[in-house]
């Protein structure tokens, strides 16, 4: 049974972030200096990733009951050693922009498309044969440019789930979903993926998106959905036995079908805050200010998430199977995740002056040209990593931050740039945030999804072929 008080700890969970904003300690704060960093101070953010992947694995009960005590563990193994040797103003500083300008932002986002996706109900008597399942995952592929990879892949997993549910062979399924669906798929639009709508934010023109990486994006959704296709295939083969001699008819309907009009206020909501830009910002202490079309999108999104809540009919969610479960973890999960990350991405913007230099030299040659295969990469091993929107932010700033140029003369480096940041998102759990939602929503179903290394088996397996054969193409 679904109770309103759930919502109101998932909402505060999202908040507990941005808690720290208040009064400045001091009038003049800075931020951390990633050149007086030692690599050492990534170590939080190395250790939470690794609880991610092996707790799972090798302690599911206590990581089942505990995995938000852990996220803090790791977040205060960051946060008290910078108090002691920065202290109050610059800690709080960072956490407060953290806090209120990237993590608040990236989960409400998340927790509308959540709330409101979950309002949709795909009914009908769909069985996951190969047609079927590659039809859902090219229309998810299609569907996540205009309504994100969050919008489009919660809006599909569930009819995707009962549709496989009787496969004996069905986590390959899943498996491309989130290869196509919560990464590939956003690849069009600016509002298909948080790098390419700070790019939208920066000067890239949504039409440069569309055109540009229509090509990447077209020839690996095609090579993936080729593939999937005879996978599944052969696993349905093999299963012939447990199909009906005769299949009934096909019938679908959807309910809850007036989301869609919230679905559409959120893509305006995030579409707006790109372009609507008043100069007025709302100060959060230690030196932040939130920019007023940021507030107003927030604020928007959330009313929509409620909205949706109260007008859709309660069964409707029952029957999706609608629990907080997937968007509480992710919550907390990414909180510590968005405080550990502090060091590492200041030790990127730090640039040669950082103990990352050796990484970024790779990216440009001795004639001081840019290496656009080395930014496809790089930007792409980091982004499955790390947050793909930062490091999209810092790979762009590397290249000269000058969109105009960027579209223009350093055409390749900017689709490098981006391509790497959304493709190579698909690589882990952690790469984007859908995955990981897509991963929970499943084991919440009962589908044993792959542990945090058995899934970059399967994407080393498939993906990283797919990239080189990308840089061949498109990089050279």
């Amino acid at each position: 049974m679904l109770r309103g008080g759930c919502m109101k700890r998932i909402v505060f969970a999202a908040l507990m972030t941005a808690s720290l904003a208040g009064p400045a300690l001091a009038a003049d704060t800075a931020h951390l200096d990633g050149s007086k960093l030692g690599l050492i101070w990534a170590l939080p953010f190395v250790g939470i990733l690794l609880s991610i992947a092996l707790f799972p694995l090798f302690a599911q009960h206590f990581w089942e009951h505990n995995f938000g005590k852990v996220a803090a563990f790791w977040a205060l193994a960051f946060v008290v050693p910078c108090v002691v040797m920065f202290g109050v103003p610059v800690t709080a500083t960072e956490l407060v922009h953290t806090g209120a300008l990237e993590y608040l932002p990236f989960i409400i986002l998340l927790f509308s498309l959540f709330v409101v996706s979950g309002g949709i109900r795909v009914a009908g008597n769909l069985a996951g044969n190969p047609a079927t399942n590659t039809a859902i995952l090219a229309v998810g592929t299609l569907a996540a440019s205009m309504v994100g990879t969050t919008g489009a892949s919660m809006l599909l997993i569930r009819p995707l789930i009962v549709a496989n549910k009787n496969r004996d062979k069905n986590v390959h399924v899943f498996v491309f979903f989130i290869f196509l669906v919560a990464n590939i798929g956003g690849s069009l639009t600016p509002l298909g993926d948080p790098p390419l709508f700070l790019g939208f934010l920066k000067g890239v023109s949504f039409l440069w998106t569309l055109e540009a990486m229509f090509p990447p994006m077209a020839v690996s959704a095609a090579i993936l959905l080729a593939l999937f296709f005879v996978i599944d295939s052969y696993y349905w083969r093999k299963e012939h036995h447990r199909r009906p001699a005769h299949p009934p008819e096909r019938e679908i309907r959807i309910e809850g079908l007036h989301n869609v009009i919230y679905l559409a206020g959120i893509v305006g909501a995030v579409l707006v805050s790109g372009v609507w830009k008043p100069g007025v910002s709302v100060p959060v202490g230690f030196g932040n200010a939130i920019p007023l079309e940021g507030l107003v999108r927030d604020v928007a999104l959330l009313v929509l998430a409620y909205l949706s809540w109260r007008t859709t009919r309660r069964n409707i969610r029952i029957e999706n199977a609608f629990t907080w479960a997937p968007i509480q973890e992710v919550a907390f999960l990414f909180a510590g995740i968005f405080i550990t990350i502090i060091p590492a991405l200041a030790i990127l913007r730090a640039g040669s002056q950082g103990q990352l230099a050796p990484l970024l030299a790779f990216v440009t040659g001795p004639d001081g040209q840019p290496i656009n295969a080395a930014y496809f990469w790089l930007t792409g091993v980091l982004s499955s990593f790390l947050d793909n929107a930062p490091t999209y932010l810092v790979f762009f700033n590397l290249a000269g931050g000058d969109a105009q140029a960027l579209m223009g003369p350093l055409f390749k480096t900017l689709l490098a740039i981006s391509a790497g940041a959304v493709f190579m998102g698909a690589n882990t759990y952690i790469g984007n945030a859908p995955n990981f939602m897509v991963k929970s929503i499943c084991e919440e179903r009962g589908i044993r999804m792959p542990s945090f290394f058995g899934y970059m088996a399967w994407s080393g397996a498939i993906l990283l072929p797919l990239f080189v054969l990308i840089t061949l193409i498109f990089f050279r």
